[in-house]
């Protein structure tokens, strides 16, 4: 058979869409650069499998158990067309270039292009940090095969996550709820917010006083903290533990009554300076962006969430701006280096950076160096200024913030000195006479800004009193100066409980801990507010009642897959596997099989026992009030018997609501025993329809009061006498369980409640939608009670009337004329927005909060996007507003498919 013609075309393979048109730029003629879209072909849903394989050693995982734990992949079905494109593509090319990135995904999705498409042709492996012409040119200088130890790696970690949420979720399906998924990152994630709910719920508040004072001198006035009283250091937040128990010895704790003494006693005091002391003051540098750092800073400086910043860097690395975003390591390449500290010297001055470039490394558990830190990119950088025309908004931000961290970590230290000045006196009356009081004050002054002239890092909310030196200047006095003092006051403190995370400290703390890679931060913070296992407030995390359930089962009962430090060994072994240092296939079988004492995960699960769910979903809130998780959300029970004022009846277990927005912490015993006793009845009886004869009941439901028929279910003397039916061979059949009749329903209007709802009303309510008539055309009109109002219905044609009370007096006529008239579209944009924030940094027209067809959305006139389930409009905020609408608009539209008409058939012309 003849070889192939040479062409001199050569295919370049990459991920994404914009990738291949940056790249393209750089490789000149002859190459031909095509998009896979990420990966084309993943493991199956088992139910997705061919029916030989289902009942086979594949069919629980599709993944192979039993021979190596091969998974069974298929080319996804939206991917299929692209494969198509791919094959026809190489057949025209003599080389094929796998430049898909270098991390273990980049790798796993070269390797199955390379399985799928079966080349016949040279293959190469390129990889590069940053896409720049320099960059390109070095990548094809440095060609290498498919790394196997990290698509191994790759491969195994997707096994994995496998088998641990196909074992592990239906449990939760089970014992707490359906839809409920566990992940071998994500439900440990859950376990640390909910840990830090539960610190905060056992938390005991101490109150603590101390006093403050301004002094002034012949150079000037400062404010000082009493520091200490008869030599003892007074007590601060940090010397209290969580229970509000003083662990700290030899302290002054003071009172209410004690620091207002002393302040009465301190009023006319003759002050001195007791000593004066001045240190020099460094600080050096943050070193430049992990994958972790960026999404921690761009969350406190931009207010981005995770997802959202690895979304806008994606986006600037694919064309161009930065390096690679998904990086450990804090290293720069000595091109950057050069390119850092020559472009401070440009734009600061050459004593604004060091003798020498300064080296990072990194600290956290489990850090990979194998690519370079976030930066912009190039051998030379371009500054804010020179981008400020091709990018805008949230890409200008983020990289001008990744610009200014790459350049002010290759600049000088910041120098200056911390001067602390303590000064003191004895009281002179009241009950603190004779009491010696020492106050204490420190200021910062800066003389050289170093890498200050370009940056500062941000800080997380932190515990217990704000000691840091202000950056101030303090008067120059010396010791043995007399001070006047003026407006001394006691000050009372409480201590605070451990905040909350944020999403920047939950990442810094995963990283810390070595949990999960700083890779899959974002996807994976997003997917536990997406599962409603956490919510945002405001910026802080806070887990749902859900979330404790499925925590509590999983401790109980899979400790060691939430387990924090079998998580970050788990992260270990895949780096080894990733290393060539260990093989995917033992590890698999270890972990699920287990070996000699340690049970894997089978067993686990084969072996969990009885698990009590309603125990697994109770919470004790006092002793007879128990918080319990239900299939329609949470409530409050309470044990104790309770009299029905009106009847003396003893009511058993009587229930209360949780309001979705109340926070665990905030659900204590005394708010508990508050909604109990506001709680409205559940159900009333109003009595028995005249027609039917069935009970009309009023509720209170998830989703706001309501009225409905209880419709008693057949006796079995009904069911016996129901007309036998019979086989073909003249054998009776069973009685058919009867179909339970569904119950007509009401929403109570906004002016009825359940208690004050009569019969007459519930009848009237049940007998919704209520036909007016037709029109000339023979069209139903009816009138109802909508999410949005009442309003009229003829055919899919809606109209809103006015009031709800005139759904039960508006005639026909009315209708009629209402139809009359023009459809006003958009009539409900006369409704005030139900919140407003301005003009939007992109499209600069004004964001507001309008209520819509499925709730409320936020748009700027452009662009739309649903406020997510889990964040209430008194907690959205303008910096999450801007932020969703980029998501959305990064998204693009979403593509419809067409509906094509099959071409007419022609006719055939008769022969002659």
């Amino acid at each position: 058979m003849p070889s192939k013609a040479k062409t001199g075309k050569k295919l370049v393979i990459v991920e994404s869409p914009a990738k291949s048109k940056t790249i393209a730029k750089y490789l000149g003629e002859g190459f031909i650069v095509e998009a896979s879209i990420g990966h084309i072909r993943d493991l199956p849903q088992p139910s997705e499998l061919p029916a030989e394989l289902k009942k086979t050693s594949v069919g629980k995982f599709a993944v192979d158990i039993d021979h190596d734990f091969k998974p069974y992949y298929v080319v996804s079905p939206d991917k299929k067309k692209k494969v198509t494109e791919l094959k026809a593509a190489l057949k025209d090319a003599d080389e094929l270039y796998l430049a898909t990135d270098g991390d273990r995904e980049g790798e796993a999705i070269a390797w199955h292009l390379l399985e799928v498409l079966k080349p016949k042709v040279p293959v190469y492996r390129m990889t590069f940090g940053e896409i720049t012409k320099e960059a390109i040119q070095r990548a094809m200088g440095n060609l290498r095969d498919v790394d196997q130890d990290l698509v191994d790696a790759q491969e195994t970690r997707r096994i994995l996550d496998r088998l641990y949420g196909y074992e592990i979720s239906p449990v939760l399906w089970r014992k707490v709820a359906r839809g409920l998924s566990a992940g071998r990152v994500q439900s440990v994630v859950t376990r640390m917010v909910v840990d830090r709910e539960r610190e905060r719920m056992a938390f005991k508040s101490a109150s603590y006083w101390d006093l403050t004072g301004q002094f002034g001198a012949d150079s000037g006035s400062f404010k000082a903290k009493l520091a200490s009283v008869d030599g003892a250091k007074v007590a601060s937040g940090r010397d209290f533990n969580d229970d509000g128990v003083l662990t700290s010895k030899n302290v002054a704790h003071l009172n209410e009554e004690l620091a207002a003494s002393l302040a009465a006693g301190l009023q006319d005091a003759p002050f001195t300076v007791r000593s004066v002391e001045t240190k020099p003051y460094t600080r050096r540098p943050a070193a430049p962006f992990t994958t972790s750092t960026l999404q921690q800073e761009a969350g406190r400086k931009l207010r981005f969430s995770s997802k959202s910043t690895m979304q806008i860097a994606q986006r600037l690395y694919e064309n161009g701006y930065i390096t690679y975003m998904r990086t450990d390591s804090s290293a720069l390449s000595d091109e950057a280096l050069t390119a850092a500290r020559r472009q401070a010297s440009e734009l600061y001055g050459p004593e604004y950076i060091p003798g020498s470039p300064r080296v990072y490394t990194n600290k956290a558990a489990n850090a990979q160096e194998a690519h370079e830190a976030v930066r912009p990119a190039g051998d030379s950088f371009r500054t804010p200024a020179q981008v400020a025309s091709q990018l805008r908004g949230d890409e200008f931000r983020l990289y001008e913030l990744i610009w200014k961290r790459t350049v002010a970590s290759q600049m000088a230290d910041a120098k200056g000195s911390t001067a602390t000045i303590r000064l003191g006196a004895v009281a002179v009356s009241g009950d603190a006479a004779g009491r010696d009081a020492e106050f204490s004050a420190s200021g910062t002054v800066i003389t050289f800004p170093g890498f200050l002239a370009a940056y500062e890092e941000g800080k997380d909310e932190s515990r217990g009193d704000d000691d840091s030196d202000e950056a101030r200047r303090l008067p120059n006095v010396a010791k043995g100066d007399t001070l006047k003092a003026s407006d001394i006051v006691a000050v009372g403190h409480e201590t605070s409980p451990p905040p909350r995370y944020t999403e920047a400290s939950l990442t810094a703390e995963l990283e810390k801990k070595g949990i999960g890679r700083p890779s899959t931060y974002a996807s994976t913070i997003s997917t536990i507010q997406d599962r409603g296992y956490v919510r945002k407030q405001g910026s802080a995390l806070v887990p749902s009642w859900i979330a404790f359930s499925v925590i509590r089962l999983l401790e109980q009962h899979f400790s060691d897959y939430v387990d924090y430090e079998f998580t970050a060994d788990m992260e270990g072994d895949l780096d080894k596997i990733a290393n060539g240092q260990a093989a995917g296939t033992s590890w698999l079988r270890h972990f699920y099989f287990g070996e000699d004492s340690d049970p894997g995960l089978l067993s686990i699960v084969n072996n969990l026992g009885e698990i009590d769910a309603r125990e697994i979903n109770s919470i004790p809130i006092t002793d007879q009030i128990t918080l319990r998780v239900g299939k329609f959300g949470p409530y409050l029970e309470s044990s104790a018997a309770t009299v029905d004022p009106k009847t003396g009846e003893i009511v058993e277990s009587p229930r209360a609501n949780v309001p979705e927005d109340l926070a665990p912490d905030e659900l204590t015993a005394a708010k508990a025993v508050e909604l109990m006793e506001t709680a409205a009845p559940e159900e009333r009886v109003l009595g028995a329809d005249p027609h039917t004869g069935h009970t009309v009941v009023a509720k209170n439901g998830r989703y706001g009061a309501y009225v409905t028929e209880v419709i008693p279910e057949m006796t079995e003397e009904q069911i016996a006498a129901q007309p036998v039916e019979y086989y073909k061979n003249g054998k009776p059949k069973p009685p058919k369980k009867p179909v339970k009749a569904k119950p007509r329903t009401g929403s109570l209007f906004k002016s009825m409640t359940v208690e004050s709802v009569t019969l007459d009303e519930a009848l009237q309510l049940m007998s919704l939608p209520r036909a007016l008539g037709e029109d000339s055309e023979g069209n139903l009109i009816t009138v109802q009670n909508g999410r949005f109002g009442p309003y009229l219905k003829k055919g899919t044609d809606s109209r809103s009337i006015g009031t709800e009370e005139e759904i039960f007096t508006i005639t026909l006529e009315q209708a009629l004329e209402i139809y009359s008239q023009p459809k006003q579209r958009g009539a409900r944009a006369a409704v005030p927005p139900l919140a407003e924030f301005g003009p939007d940094p992109v499209s600069e027209k004004n964001i507001v909060v309008k209520e819509g067809r499925f709730g409320p959305y936020i748009t700027d006139g452009i662009t739309n996007i649903t406020v997510p389930r889990a964040t209430s409009l008194e907690e959205l905020t303008r910096e999450q507003a801007v932020e969703l609408l980029a998501e959305k608009r990064a998204k693009g539209p979403v593509k419809r498919t067409a509906t094509r008409k099959a071409p007419a058939k022609k006719k055939a012309t008769a022969k002659k």
